[in-house]
């Protein structure tokens, strides 16, 4: 889940460009809830065209609620945040779906950061299971001034794309076009990776791919926006891709409470006959956070 810190908090001293700028921007203020609702919640009810939407959120973390914690030389800071998210859809399509994701960085000194993310969803349609997905991530990084250079490691298992595994390994750079004391912040990066992937009948595929991500981070008044884009071709084949999209609109609405609204798209081109290509996930959610 993305952590979003206040624009009416005091500024930090530890400059522009830290780990902690770009993953910590965090909303708040009670009185934008209603407002928040009425800008989100007919969208929401546009997107699904069903006949009602239930979405309800349960996170837990140990980020920051105030400002956050200045990386410092021989300094070590740990960073944990969890969420879980549910959803409920009837109409043409009777569908109900719940999402975890647990999220453990650890910043070590000025220049190095390890986000290590897990995340499993359940999800059925018309009673019939369809989603079970697992993802686990993480991407040690080293960043200096605007640049920045990662480290991937991934497993993934998919029930809807029929992938009984999925293993990747890679590494690259990344640049930051700009970054402020806000948390704002438009970045990309691009990564080799190796992926090997098992699929439910039996076959199996390794690919190189080249994994290019723009990352962007904005805030304004007590909301903000976080966007993240991939685009995954096979280096062999460019034919043959993944991309993704997720996006998030978030707002605090008390010192340890926010509520956000999360837009999840993901598409690959090339999957078991009968498997769907793409997937779209819309849902609202609650977070609560501790320092």
């Amino acid at each position: 889940m993305a952590k979003w810190r206040a624009a009416a908090l005091p500024r930090r001293s530890v400059g522009t460009g830290t780990p902690a700028a770009g993953l910590s921007c965090w909303l708040a203020y009670w009185p934008g809830v209603a407002t928040f609702g009425r800008m989100v919640l007919p969208i929401l009810l546009r997107q699904q065209g069903q006949a009602g939407l239930l979405a309800v959120a349960l996170a837990a973390g140990l980020n920051p609620a105030g400002p956050a914690q200045a990386q410092q030389p021989d300094s070590t800071i740990i960073r944990y945040t969890g969420q879980l998210t549910g959803q409920y859809t009837s109409g043409g399509v009777n569908r109900a779906l719940l999402s975890t994701t647990h999220n453990v960085t650890l910043l070590r000194g000025l220049h190095f950061g390890a986000p290590v993310t897990g995340s499993f969803q359940f999800g059925r349609q018309d009673g019939r299971l369809r989603e079970r997905e697992w993802l686990l991530n993480a991407t040690p990084y080293y960043w200096k001034g605007r640049f920045r250079f990662y480290g991937i490691g991934g497993y993934e298992r998919s029930n809807l794309r029929g992938i009984t595994g999925r293993y990747q390994l890679g590494a690259g750079p990344g640049w930051a076009f700009y970054t402020d004391s806000l948390g704002r912040e438009v970045a990309l990066s691009n990564l080799l990776i190796r992926e090997a992937t098992y699929f439910q009948d039996g076959s199996e595929r390794v690919v190189s791919r080249s994994s290019a991500r723009l990352k962007v981070v904005y805030t304004r008044g007590v909301l903000a926006l976080n966007a993240t884009t991939f685009y995954q071709p096979n280096l062999a084949d460019f034919g043959d891709y993944r991309a993704s999209q997720l996006a998030t609109l978030a707002l605090r609405f008390t010192a340890r409470f926010s509520i956000s609204a999360t837009y999840n798209y993901t598409y690959e081109n090339r999957v078991l006959e009968g498997r769907p290509r793409g997937n779209t996930n819309l849902t609202v959610g609650v977070a609560f956070s501790t320092p």
